[in-house]
């Protein structure tokens, strides 16, 4: 089995919440929780946080995390982690987002094994969720896929229209085949992308396959200061 370089982009600024990868959780920066998780994937044969800001790099190499510092021009975590990956030979890249500190290890080994057929381009996370009412929540992106298991699009509106019986939420992890994380980080951001604020779209735009891949594992992300409170109440809960 082809193994993957797992690569952490972290960013201090944030409109939405300034200096997230080192909020604290239950004392714990986000960056070392998101770290400690995927290091319990078998896939990865190296795990490194790239960033452009030294209080981030700081606070990795404390707790032992390879850092590889990036330009601070990056337009997405995409972009700095194909950045990053120039140094390594991996012939897999997984982008792990830097804001999913309940991420299960298994997940990311779901996404190597799937391109280990060098026809899959692109791997990504989708869960049923099966309660609607969180289908208006623009911070859980949701996903629409063919009947084959590939992306046909991603929104932050309410998709599919009038879903009665759930819907799929996007789980912001990404494996790519070497050269495609190379080449998507050549493009500029597309229409989609801006309009939705979602990177995936641009690979959708320029005519690349996203295989997504269904996990059982809840997730839940950090996009606003008060998400760390219910990720507090999780842990406590020992919810899986």
């Amino acid at each position: 089995m082809k193994k993957a370089l797992g690569i952490i982009p972290a960013r201090f600024e944030s409109s939405r919440f300034p200096g997230k990868p080192l909020a604290l959780i239950h004392g714990q920066p986000m960056i070392r929780r998101v770290y400690e998780a995927a290091k319990s994937a078998n896939s990865l044969d190296r795990i490194i946080v790239a960033t452009d800001d030294g209080r981030i790099a700081e606070a990795c190499r404390s707790f032992g995390a390879p850092v590889v510092m990036t330009s601070p021009h990056h337009r997405s975590g995409t972009e700095r982690a194909a950045e990053a990956a120039a140094a390594f030979d991996s012939p897999i890249v997984v982008n792990i987002q830097g804001d999913e500190p309940l991420l299960d290890g298994r997940d990311i080994d779901k996404l190597v094994q799937a391109l280990q057929d060098e026809k899959t381009s692109m791997a990504s996370l989708m869960i049923r969720v099966c309660e609607t009412q969180s289908i208006h929540d623009e911070n859980r992106v949701k996903v629409v896929a063919d009947k084959n298991g590939y992306a046909l699009y991603f929104s932050r509106a309410a998709i599919p229209f009038r879903a009665v019986d759930g819907f799929y939420q996007h789980i912001g992890i990404y494996a790519f085949q070497r050269g495609v994380l190379e080449a998507f980080a050549r493009i500029d951001p597309s229409p989609l992308e801006i309009s939705e604020n979602l990177e995936q779209l641009r690979a959708l735009e320029n005519g690349f396959r996203i295989r997504m891949i269904e996990t059982q594992t809840p997730s839940r992300g950090v996009d606003v200061p008060g998400d760390i409170v219910e990720i507090e109440r999780i842990l406590d809960a020992g919810e899986p």
